[in-house]
């Protein structure tokens, strides 16, 4: 396998990146910062890969290494059996340089800055305030900036289809002003941004913000695509989910697997809390050969929230330049409302996020069996609790983790009324059918890793 056995680099905007003692840090703090810094590393190295299995990767680069060598005023990295394909003749190109500080910068702050203060759990608002110091440390969130980011989710791994119709919708985004947030990978995340900078340049807008957010669980398979000119790594997927919801001044969500699904049901357990009444437009969208998976999404969410479910999002098939128009008027909407509320138009600092979907979620069986699963709840705590019960689902079916556990222990138990699992198994077999969900057996011999408790 081809690789760079050896490159020098240097940061591009500045060299006081870090402070000597942020460095001394970085590099004697017992090797798991710096580990965490090496994988975040490989991953934007790895950028337009055609793998998104990590173990694979990290197999192929076994011998990759990378050093940060102190400098008068600053530092430099490096690098050594590097992915080639972040070279051009001998020099790395530019915005992958730029990642790869982004991802030094957002791992350093966090550590030093962030979470080694911290001597007692954080309450709600100190994780919210986490969220926020470092998107400002990235300079994400600007003050001078009005309502017009779009967070855009949906599957990495689809069809070309789905994908043209991605950078579709993005275009007429971009031809409307509108700047892109996604989680910084390929599919649908990058086809969003590709059409908005086409469309910023029909415009003549040169300042088009493309906002890559990963984080370190998720970025080795979902490596930030070579249109994000803005990278942010939050330390773990809630803070990630929070930063999403935070920023958005409207959502749209494109077709997708199990992950997909998961990030809707956090989303409307927020959106249907009844704190945050009009709180984020959402848009599912997709080309006319998704008509049957909205269908069936749909119907999961009627049958397992009720049909008032419907009120929090609107769903358009095909036409995307109604789509592009649909969120510029839902987006002045937000702009209006924040202007004659006096609220910052560059966080959500209103939004209420309750505290079981800022705290990681750990699929074990103990756990997944003291999920309420009962039609009583409160409309928004089911949300989260499915939320929960998906996050389960794919660690059973696709995790080497969550496989094992199935195995030894048999499937989940899930306490709760039966019409919720049906729902679910429904759903999942609509997934598999349609190959939106990555299994380690074969599709056709699926078998639910579930089972349900009266």
């Amino acid at each position: 396998m081809e690789k760079i056995a050896h490159a020098i680099v240097n940061p591009i905007k500045s060299l006081n990146l870090l402070s000597r003692a942020d460095i001394e840090g970085l590099t004697s703090s017992g090797g798991d910062l710096f580990a965490l810094f090496r994988h975040c590393a490989l991953a934007i190295l790895n950028t337009d890969s055609d793998k998104d299995d990590t173990a694979q990767i990290c197999a192929d680069y076994s011998d990759f290494d990378i050093r940060v060598i102190p400098q008068p005023r600053g530092l430099r990295l490096e690098l050594f059996n590097a992915p080639p394909q972040s070279f051009v003749d001998g020099r790395m190109i530019r915005g992958i340089q730029e990642h790869l500080f982004s991802a030094l910068r957002d791992i350093v702050y966090t550590d030093f800055k962030i979470t080694s203060p911290l001597v007692e759990p954080p309450t709600s608002a100190q994780l919210t305030n986490m969220v926020f110091r470092i998107l400002r440390n990235a300079a994400v969130v600007r003050p001078d900036q009005p309502p017009q980011l779009v967070v855009c989710w949906g599957g990495h791994s689809i069809p070309r289809e789905e994908y043209d119709y991605a950078k579709h919708v993005g275009y007429h985004l971009g031809l409307r002003g509108l700047d892109i947030v996604t989680g910084c990978g390929i599919g649908a995340m990058k086809g969003p941004m590709k059409g908005a900078a086409v469309g910023h340049a029909k415009q003549q807008i040169k300042t088009g913000r493309y906002i890559g957010i990963s984080e370190p669980g998720i970025i080795a398979s979902e490596s930030p695509n070579a249109i994000v000119n803005e990278l942010v790594i939050m330390p773990d997927i809630e803070k990630r989910l929070e930063a999403f919801v935070r920023l958005a001044h409207s959502i749209i969500v494109f077709p997708g697997g199990v992950g997909t699904v998961e990030e809707i049901l956090y989303l409307l357990s927020i959106l249907m809390h009844p704190d945050n009444e009009e709180a984020i437009p959402l848009v599912l969208a997709g080309p006319e050969s998704c008509r049957r998976y909205f269908q069936e999404l749909e119907r999961f969410l009627v049958d397992c929230l009720g049909a008032s479910v419907k009120n929090y999002y609107r769903v358009i098939i095909g036409a995307p330049d109604e789509v592009g128009r649909a969120v510029k008027v839902a987006t002045d909407g937000v702009h209006a409302l924040r202007r004659s509320t006096e609220q910052a138009y560059y966080f959500n600092w209103e939004l209420q996020i309750p505290a079981d979907l800022q705290e990681p979620f750990i699929p074990t069986h103990a756990a997944m069996a003291a999920l309420d699963l009962h039609a009583g709840l409160p409309k928004h705590q089911l949300a989260s609790n499915l939320r929960r019960v998906f996050s389960g689902l794919v660690s059973g079916n696709v995790k080497s983790f969550g496989i094992e556990q199935v195995r030894q222990h048999g499937p989940y138990r899930l306490t709760g009324d039966r019409k919720f699992l049906a729902a679910m198994d429904r759903l999942l077999q609509v997934l598999v059918r349609e190959k939106r969900m990555k299994l380690v057996a074969d599709a056709d011999d699926y078998q639910p890793c579930y089972q349900l408790v009266d």
